[in-house]
């Protein structure tokens, strides 16, 4: 059962996937968020409780390798995890499951994460506290570091802020066609360059939402998914780099780890980025984008800019980037990695609504946590691409 050599493309699959309470979701803690989100991907999946023998999750209030969801589910799974990787560790725990299930170790897990900052504001959250070399300099954490990968694209590739609102505005289109979406209000390139500034070049409308919002997805090994409720999404190939923690340690403010874990991936799924139907991007900020649509191969370096110029990323565009409207118009809880793989999975299931991607059979979801510093990619598949 067990591949000595690379990933098991296509051995396992998202047989469920769910949200719960996005936008604003008062008066529920945060784990029960979570376990709302496990209980309806698995009712989507057809499976129940007693079929979950893996947990993986991380949360606002998970710090023991994610035994308080685990004990709140009444689970006494094999496997837990509890991955800080930030907002990546979504795609992170794919990857891990997939290993996993193809090595016979667990039988179902479940990917769980819920938050709620706009409801209960965080007395402390630890992306703020800067590190002590970069402290004297008074950085808002972390947007002045997503500020400096901005200023230098700028600076060496041309780079302007017409093209970081290209992001934010294809987003809210996105978001507008997505009854889900926390954010549908009308929003123009003029609207984003004229907000509030907070760490230049990047403005409020550059800058993901603070809401609340869970999610869920669950896996098991492919011959098990056939029998599920619905069509299975399979797992092509899975990938993680790490290069730095803090910004002012990142090798090069305009490279992401996204160039490795991407090319990985696509190995793995054999697949290359023209093959791919739906983009599914970490946009904490509105310059991630740009960044990864580089790294991950869609255009070349310093091309980011004019590359999603002319709502080429928005509905109707040449690709389509973000189709829930993003952490910058549907919903950033603190982290925002597992909702790029729900909505990967309802567009490859076809299940989108008005903003269904036609005939999508590839999606790549991108994860990205801390200040750039940790990259995680995932390509997914329709039973016909296995």
């Amino acid at each position: 059962m067990t591949h000595k050599h690379g990933f098991p493309r296509g051995k396992t699959a998202i047989v469920g996937a769910a949200t719960f309470g996005i936008g604003r979701c008062p008066g529920v803690a945060a784990v029960d968020m979570a376990a709302q989100a496990s209980l309806i991907a698995l009712a989507d999946a057809g499976l129940t409780l007693a079929d979950v023998d893996a947990v993986y999750t991380s949360a606002p209030y998970e710090a023991l390798g994610g035994m308080e969801l685990v004990e709140y589910l009444g689970l006494q799974p094999k496997v837990t995890d509890c991955n800080r990787t930030g907002g990546s560790a979504f795609e992170v725990y794919v990857q891990q499951a997939a290993l996993a299930l193809d090595a016979g170790l667990i039988d179902c897990a479940l990917i769980a994460y819920g938050s709620n900052p706009a409801s209960v504001p965080p007395k402390a959250v630890g992306m703020t506290r800067p590190s002590p070399w970069e402290a004297p300099y008074q950085p808002l954490a972390p947007i002045s570091s997503y500020a400096l990968a901005a200023s230098r694209h700028m600076h060496l590739y041309g780079t302007t802020r017409e093209h970081l609102a290209e992001v934010a505005v294809a987003a809210r289109r996105w978001a507008q066609l997505n009854p889900e979406a926390a954010v549908r209000d009308p929003l123009s390139i003029d609207d984003v360059l004229g907000a509030r500034m907070v760490s230049d070049p990047l403005s409020v409308r550059d800058c993901c939402l603070f809401n609340d919002g869970a999610a869920a997805i669950v896996m098991v090994r492919a011959d098990r998914a056939r029998h599920c409720r619905k069509a299975p999404i399979a797992v092509l190939g899975a990938a993680h780099a790490v290069t730095h923690r803090e910004i002012s340690g990142m090798p090069d403010l305009t490279v992401t780890g996204a160039a490795r874990s991407g090319a990985q991936a696509y190995a793995q799924a054999k697949v290359r980025p023209r093959d791919i139907d739906l983009v599914m991007l970490y946009d904490a900020f509105t310059i991630t984008p740009i960044l990864f649509l580089e790294d991950l191969g869609f255009c070349p370096k310093g091309e980011g800019g004019r590359f999603v110029a002319d709502g080429a990323i928005a509905p109707g565009g040449r690709l389509a980037v973000n189709t829930n409207g993003g952490g910058l118009s549907c919903v950033h809880p603190g982290m925002y990695g597992l909702f790029l793989l729900v909505e990967a999975v309802r567009q490859l299931r076809g299940e989108a609504g008005e903003r269904q991607i036609p005939d999508a059979h590839l999606a790549l979801a991108h994860g990205n946590g801390g200040v750039l510093s940790s990259q995680a990619t995932v390509v997914l598949g329709t039973a016909a691409t296995v």
